[in-house]
This record gives C-alpha cells, structure tokens and sequence, in this order.
C-alpha cells in the first residue's frame, strides 16, 4: 500500500469535502462518528438517485471505450503504472497526498498537448441552449482534484462536465454522444482553485480534529426541508415544532429569528415580519386552532362540477430514457388511480390501472384514462401542474390522444389550493407549513393514514415499479409489490375523496 495510505482515517475525500461545505460538522460525525450519521437510514428515493448515478457513470465510459479501471478506491500504484505507460484511457484514477484523496471518473490521454484531459460525469442535465451554465458545486468538485493534481505535480489539460443533455429525445438504440452533453469548464475551474484550496485546508483542519465541533451544526440556519442527515442529533434541542418549519421562510429571515434565540414557533412575536401565509401559520400554531375562510372555500368548491374525477398517478423518471419518445428523467406514467362521484348523491366507484410489462405503457395508460374517465365534469388532483405536464408529454407523444389529454387538461381542478394557493384558505396547526397529502390528510382525516401501508411515498413507488419492470423480483414478490402499488396509489385518491368531503362539511 501506498505510504500515504497507512493511516486513511487522517485523510480527507472529495465526497467528505463537499459535505463538509454543505454542512460541516454533519461531515465531521460521518468520518468520526458513522454510527451517528449512518441511523437514520437512506429512503427508496436517495438510494435511486446514488443507482442512478453509478449507471450514468458506467454508460458515460463508453464515449471513450475500453479503457481500464481502476476498481479501488486506494489502488494508487495501479493508477500510477497507468498513467507512466499513458494509457488511452484510465476510468476511476485514484491521486492522494498526505491530507486529500479522490478519485476522477475518466482520464483521456490528449496526444497532441501530451496530457491526460479530466471529464467528470454528473447526473444531473444540460443543453447547449443553456449556454454553458456554471453549476458551482461541480466547478468546486474539479477544482478538488485539480488543486490535489497539482500537490503531485502532475499536469492536467482541460477539465471537462459530462452530464444527460437535456434536450436528447430516444428514437431507437440510444445514442450516447447525444445522450450526453459535454462542457469544457477548465477557465472556471482555474479561476477557483485558490479559493478551493483555501475550503479544503480549513476543512481538513476541522475534519481531522478528534473533538467534536460544539453546538448546533449548520443547518440551524436552514429550512427544515434542508437540513443534512445528523441534524436530529446536532440540533437536538429543537422543538418538535421549530420556526425552521415555516413555509418558504427566506434564510435572512431565518437567521434573524435564530440570532434572537427563538427556536419555537409558538414565540415568533407578532410584529415580526412575515408573509400573509407565513404569519397565518404562525397565528394557527399559536392558537392551536384551524383556520378556515369559509367564503373562500365555498367559491372554490363551486369551479368544481360533476361527475367528480378524483385522478392521481404514479410514474418513473428514468434517467436514462427507458422508451422512444422519452428524453433523460422524463417521468413514465405506469399507473392511475380513479374514484368518481357521479352527483352529491352518489357514492364513489372506483377504478385503477397498473401496467408492469416491459413495453412502454404510454398507448395502455391513455387507453384505460380514457375508457373510465367521465367525458364531462372536473378531473380533481393534487398539484395541478404534475398531472397536466403528464397529460400534456402523453399527447405529444401519442398524437392519437393529444385532443382528448388537452380536454382533461381543461377540467383540472387542483384541490391543493385551498391549502397553498395564493392565499390559504385551510390551516391546521398539524399541517406545520405543508401542503404535502401525507400532512393534510391524518390532519383532517384521521381514520387514514400512509403509516401502515407498504409502500408510503411516491419514490418508494417510483422505485418499486422500476424493479419490476427490470426483473428484480420473483413471480410471488411482483405481485405482492403490484398489490403494494395499488393499495397506494388507492390511498392517494379516497385522500382527495375525504379531503373534499371534509372541506364541503366546513363551507
């Protein structure tokens, strides 16, 4: 092993820098503490997002194929014996001086400058349209490994981002040079790495103290939807409730309530600056009861008519496009679920669909919207513009059905507006600041609940769907998980069902 290796624990990764820069002492309990950072486990959703990733890093290899990998993580001797007989192409290098390590994804010997070029794969999507958007968090990944290159006196010619162009739409076998869409970023990088070098030393500083950093960590300064992996730990003194609750709060605004040392949302005071629906979340919690604008709710209900369509579905944002038609993390509708109410006194029937074949759904999915969907009366969902987008790509893709998606398109009503539209309409104190169904619903209707269902979010669904199509599973576990996925997105439309109920009851 290379002498720089003996002792890892003193050197500081790339992945470990840039958490450190989103939160450093998340970063510090990761290296020091893992069983901290490692209990609250990753959901479907994030554990997609790192597949994903690995997938698009492995496909991006073949824009400069057959190349050789070095396949751990501390084989430096093999990168080095690489690199002195200048092979081609060398996939995952490894590079590591006393304090830094890291790993490039794809090295590409340049004979006409006598250097190895950097290209980094991310997952994210680009277009040319876009006119070469710097995206800071990776100008700061390749000024890492530029400034750790150049620790070794190793020289480096461009310095380039691969990521899915967005703009590539499938139309047969993929094609991996439109697919992707690469950037040269070398004048940007250079112009940061001073200042890269800078974070990394402080970091490595703070990283490699064997003394936890006290207090609160830096999230204390972020909404709660962003707040890093061990914030329950290093905040732990925050109330259930917290003023990082409030919706679309502004950081300064947050910052100023911090500095004032008020953490609990129930002692925001009442002059303190807030937006109308901010400070009508505050009032709720305060008080601990609902608000309600009957009037306003009333006249929402009325752009309501029947039959009532209560519509939600569920799809798949492959990264890679799965079918013809489909361009990168276009979401696949696989599935729908269907409650109707034909008149106020009718009770609801419901129907559903589910496609788990490996052929495109597309032609299925709007077959079996168009035989159960009611041909007048509102299409009720949640969040509007999810559905509608839906609707709109399924009729662009299938012209057949562009005429019949734009018409359900017409009769969208959004039940999610009373409860953050413009102006709420519907508060709970239970809500705290969300719109979300799985906060409204046991709010209002406490009889149901997501809690004991096998499936529980829409990116376990999304995941689910996606290893059945791929084959993850035996005959007994498919149909077992179908039944999941059907019991969920059951859930999601009775939701709507009861929510409106509960709203024509408060009007």
């Amino acid at each position: 092993m290379d002498p720089v290796l003996n002792n890892m624990s003193t050197i500081l990764s790339k992945t470990n820098f840039l958490i450190c820069l989103d939160c450093a002492k998340n970063a510090w309990l990761k290296i020091h503490k893992p069983d901290i950072y490692k209990k609250k486990s990753l959901s479907s959703f994030e554990l997609n997002i790192i597949d994903t990733g690995n997938q698009i890093d492995e496909l991006a290899r073949e824009l400069f194929p057959n190349g050789s990998l070095v396949e751990s993580r501390e084989d430096i001797e093999l990168t080095k014996k690489l690199m002195a007989g200048k092979t081609p192409v060398i996939y995952q290098p490894v590079f590591a001086t006393e304090k830094f390590i890291t790993a490039s994804d794809i090295f590409v010997w340049n004979s006409d400058t006598n250097v190895y070029d950097l290209y980094e794969v991310k997952s994210s999507t680009a277009s040319e349209e876009e006119g070469g958007r710097k995206t800071e968090d990776y100008l700061i990944d390749m000024a890492f490994q530029k400034n750790i290159l150049q620790d070794l006196g190793i020289q480096i010619g461009t310095l380039n981002l691969i990521r899915l162009n967005k703009k590539y739409v499938r139309m047969g076998n993929i094609d991996l040079k439109e697919l992707f869409f690469i950037e040269n970023f070398t004048e940007q990088v250079n112009e940061n790495l001073e200042d890269v070098k800078q974070k990394m030393d402080g970091a490595y500083e703070l990283l490699s103290s064997e003394k936890e950093p006290q207090g609160h960590c830096d999230c204390i300064l972020k909404g709660k939807n962003s707040h890093c992996t061990t914030s329950w730990h290093s905040n732990s003194d925050l109330p259930e409730y917290s003023v990082h609750s409030i919706a679309r709060i502004h950081k300064k605004k947050l910052t100023e309530l911090v500095d004032s040392n008020i953490f609990n949302i129930h002692d925001v005071p009442e002059d303190f600056k807030l937006s109308d629906n901010q400070r009508r979340q505050v009032n709720t919690a305060q008080s601990g009861k609902e608000y309600i604008d009957k009037n306003g709710i009333s006249e929402f209900l009325e752009t309501m008519k029947y039959p009532l369509a209560f519509l939600d579905y569920e799809t798949y944002p492959s990264a890679i496009p799965k079918y013809n038609g489909y361009g990168p993390y276009q979401q696949i509708p696989f599935q729908f679920s269907l409650h109707v109410i034909d008149s106020p006194t009718s009770e609801s029937v419901h129907y559903d669909f589910i496609y788990t074949d490996q052929e495109c759904p597309d032609d299925n999915f709007a077959t079996a919207l168009k035989k159960h969907l009611p041909k007048t009366g509102s299409v009720v969902v949640w969040s509007q513009r999810f559905e509608k987008g839906i609707n709109e790509q399924i009729g662009e893709r299938l012209p057949d059905y562009k005429d019949f998606m734009q018409e359900v398109n017409n009769r969208v009503v959004d039940l999610m507006i009373p409860f953050f539209g413009k102006t709420t309409m519907y508060d709970h104190p239970k809500f705290k600041g969300s719109a979300s169904i799985k906060y409204v619903l046991p709010a209002l209707v406490p009889t149901l609940s997501y809690k004991d269902m096998h499936i529980q979010e829409g990116g376990t669904a999304a995941d689910t769907w996606n290893r059945i199509v791929s084959g993850e599973y035996s005959e007994k576990d498919k149909n077992m998980k179908i039944q999941a996925l059907k019991d969920y997105c059951h859930l999601d439309t009775l939701a709507m069902v009861e929510i409106w109920r509960v709203l024509k009851s408060v009007a």
